[in-house]
């Protein structure tokens, strides 16, 4: 095996393999998503799912060749990919997480696509700006959810958790984005008024039906994070509620956009050549939901 040699960059044309990785993977839906990108783009490159245990993947990165452009990260990896980042962006900087790893020699890329695939999803929905918000879950995902909020010009945003205590490293995050975060139960009866909720929990998370009843009476539009399990507790509360509820389909069709600029570009923020029509393949190969 030929090791990627300094000084190559992931630029070289011959770069051509990437994958996603976490632990479980056989659910993801990313290598449909990027495979129609990429012949929409013409490109030859191959898109593939690996399992890695966060304990094998410092081992599974060093193995990887010039061949290998780049690698989408699920959990557990995430705060292992950040990790492997000689340079990172803002959002991963923010976030600690990154899921995505533009490949270097020189130094791995890290980046946070998950909070760019919040808003993104979120404009799909009309939602372009949000005085207020909750987030249900207090886990890794919280955090780009908060970001996501931050930038969506949220100044106070309610958390509800299992554990108060689980809530602290966000109150930290929220004062450094000039974001208000306080702390809310599962068992409260009533929760405040507001116009966007994105749950973080698993999708097979249990959840009191009283609970759930009492978080879509207030929580305005639903953004559960989940793809794999649906309907969710809380999606079937929304319902019973009249609500909107979308699943993590748009978030994660809109992150894989991002992923795509950058395996391309090297850039989140540079648009594709024909990025509509990209776009339009990608929510095909994931119709009809996303």
């Amino acid at each position: 095996m030929v090791r990627r040699q300094p000084g190559l960059g992931v630029l070289n044309p011959g770069a051509a393999r990437l994958e996603v990785w976490g632990d479980p993977i056989s659910h993801s839906r990313s290598p449909q998503l990027h495979a129609a990108a990429y012949a929409v783009l013409g490109l030859p490159w191959e898109y593939g799912r690996r399992e890695v245990p966060k304990a094998s993947f410092e081992a599974e990165l060093a193995s990887l060749d010039d061949a290998w452009r780049g690698l989408s990260l699920t959990m557990p990896l995430k705060s292992a990919a950040f990790a492997a980042a000689a340079v990172r962006d803002r959002r991963s900087q923010l976030t600690g997480a990154a899921n995505t790893l533009l490949l270097d020699a020189d130094g791995h890329r890290g980046f946070n696509t998950d909070v760019g695939g919040i808003v993104r999803a979120l404009a799909d929905e009309g939602i372009v700006g949000a005085p207020t918000g909750r987030i249900v879950g207090a886990g890794a995902t919280a955090t780009s959810a908060l970001v996501a909020l931050a930038e969506l010009g949220t100044h106070l945003v309610e958390v509800v958790a299992r554990r108060p205590g689980a809530v602290e490293p966000l109150k930290a995050l929220g004062e450094r984005l000039g974001v208000d975060v306080v702390a809310a139960s599962f068992a409260a009866s009533r929760h405040a008024d507001v116009p966007l909720t994105i749950a973080t929990l698993p999708g097979d998370a249990q959840i009191e039906d009283a609970a759930a009843d009492a978080l879509a009476n207030s929580g305005g539009l639903l953004l559960d994070v989940v793809y794999g399990h649906w309907p969710t507790a809380l999606s079937e509360a929304w319902e019973r509620a009249g609500g909107r509820a979308r699943s993590g389909l748009g978030m994660l069709l809109h992150q894989a956009v991002l992923q795509v600029r950058i395996f391309v570009t090297g850039d989140p923020d540079a648009p594709l050549a024909g990025e509509d029509a990209v776009l339009a393949a990608m929510r095909a190969a994931v119709a009809p939901a996303a």
